[in-house]
């Protein structure tokens, strides 16, 4: 299966507040829990859209992307003081063993998704941490998004993560998207 990865001279398109009628942020931080002194990481953060909204609840969030132009964007519209950019592949994060009480990804899973990233999401969170994942269904319309093909379902992701040694206790498909919500052991 091929990875999408979005073009980043379409970056003003992330800023769609329509977006929150796909996954919204409360239903986001109920996936994955955080606290006032979280340290979490949003997986694929693009242009902050989503950090944006989770910064407040957190005490520190790294806004990993692949693309430094997508940091680029995000540096030009302001980040919240406790925002760092980091430029980097979910599959090598540069953060040492047990750094996250959390993560995140709303509609990145099919860029990442694979067995070295998930591993090494499992080495980055401390025991007990929460992962929420939000992204694009398989049996979406495919009207937006990644192309079908390079898209899973909730059971697809929910045995990825427990093969790299989470606990899912939520995987749903939906109309156009899946949610999950998994604990490191």
């Amino acid at each position: 299966m091929g990875f999408h990865t979005f073009d980043s001279s379409q970056a003003d398109g992330l800023e769609d507040q329509t977006r929150f009628k796909y996954v919204s942020v409360d239903e986001l931080l109920a996936l994955f829990e955080p606290d006032e002194d979280s340290t979490v990481a949003d997986l694929g953060s693009g242009t902050g859209f989503y950090t944006d909204e989770v910064a407040p609840y957190v005490g520190e969030i790294y806004a990993v992307d692949v693309q430094e132009e997508m940091h680029d964007y995000y540096r030009q519209k302001g980040l919240p003081d406790n925002v760092e950019p980091v430029t980097a592949e979910v599959g090598d994060l540069p953060f040492e063993d047990d750094t996250l009480d959390g993560a995140y990804s709303t509609m990145t899973y099919h860029e990442f998704a694979g067995e070295q990233s998930l591993a090494e999401l499992a080495r980055v969170c401390r025991p007990g941490a929460r992962v929420a994942i939000a992204d694009w269904g398989r049996a979406g319309a495919g009207e937006r998004g990644p192309p079908l093909g390079e898209r899973f379902d909730a059971t697809e992701a929910a045995t990825a993560l427990e093969s790299a040694g989470f606990e899912v206790e939520r995987a749903n498909d939906r109309r156009e998207t899946f949610v999950l919500s998994a604990l490191i052991e």
